[in-house]
C-alpha cells in the first residue's frame, strides 16, 4: 500500500551548511519520525495566497512544525521582548491559512511547537512573548489529562522534549487544553476541528525513537491520514 502523504509547511532559513544562501527547509528529525510511522513527508514552500485546495490535491494529513517566532502583531500586540527572533509576516500569513483551511476539511492535522502556538493565534488566541522560565533543551515528563488514547498513546505520560520560549497565553477559540508543564504552560491542546486534530507543545521528533509515547503518536496521526486517504 503507498504510504500516506503527509504536507508539511517549509521554515524559512537564512542558510544552512547545505546551501549557499537562504533555505526552505523541514527538520530531518521530522521527516524521519513521520517516515518512521509509515508516511511519506512532504515539504511545501510557503507560498502568499495559496489555493490549498488545489496544492493538497492527494495529500492525506497536514504537519504544521516548529520554527521562528510568531510576530506579535499577528494577535493584536506589539514586539514587547528582546527576545522575539526571525518573525515573518510571509510565514504567519501562509501558516495561519493552511490551518484554517486543512481544519475544515476532515483532513487529519497534528501542530507542534510553533504550530501550535499558530493555531493557538489562528483561532484568536495570544501568546506570552517570553517565558519567565524559557524551556529550551529542556526535558521534563508531561501528563496528558484527557484524550490520551485518541492520541494513539499507550500511557498518558510522556518525556516531553521542549525548546520554546514563548507558549499559549490567551486561549483560542475550540481549542482545549488537555496538558500543562509542571510550571502550568499549555503542553497539548485537542482542536475542535473536522477530523483528528491534536497540537503538542514539545517536539515528540526528539525522542520518538526512545520514548514509545512519542512514536505512538506519529503513528495514529498517519494511521488517521490513511484513513482520510481511504475515504476520499
Amino acid at each position: 500500500m503507498a504510504r500516506p502523504r503527509i504536507a508539511i509547511l517549509a521554515r524559512f532559513a537564512e542558510n544552512t551548511s547545505a546551501t549557499r544562501y537562504a533555505a526552505v527547509i523541514t527538520a530531518r528529525r521530522l521527516a524521519e519520525a513521520v517516515w518512521a510511522a509509515g508516511g511519506e513527508p512532504l515539504t511545501f514552500l510557503p507560498v502568499a495566497g495559496s489555493n490549498w485546495a488545489e496544492r493538497l490535491e492527494g495529500i492525506d494529513g497536514v504537519l504544521m512544525p516548529g520554527g521562528a517566532d510568531v510576530n506579535p502583531g499577528s494577535y493584536g500586540q506589539d514586539i514587547s521582548s528582546d527576545h522575539v527572533y526571525d518573525v515573518d509576516d510571509l510565514a504567519d500569513e501562509v501558516d495561519i491559512s493552511l490551518v484554517n483551511y486543512a481544519l475544515g476539511t476532515g483532513m487529519p492535522v497534528l501542530t507542534i511547537c510553533r504550530g501550535t502556538q499558530i493555531t493557538n493565534v489562528a483561532r484568536g488566541g495570544t501568546l506570552v512573548q517570553h517565558m519567565d522560565e524559557p524551556h529550551q533543551h529542556y526535558v521534563a515528563p508531561v501528563t496528558i489529562e484527557k484524550y490520551h488514547l485518541e492520541m494513539g498513546l499507550s500511557s498518558a505520560q510522556v518525556e516531553a522534549s521542549c525548546y520554546h520560549h514563548q507558549v499559549i497565553d490567551t486561549l483560542g477559540e475550540g481549542l482545549e487544553v488537555i496538558a500543562r508543564s509542571a510550571q502550568g504552560d499549555v503542553e497539548a491542546i485537542k482542536i475542535d476541528a473536522a477530523g483528528w486534530a491534536f497540537g503538542v507543545q514539545w517536539h515528540p521528533e526528539d525522542n520518538y525513537d526512545t520514548n514509545k509515547p512519542q512514536a505512538e503518536l506519529f503513528e495514529r496521526f498517519v494511521s488517521e491520514a490513511a484513513s482520510y486517504g481511504a475515504s476520499r
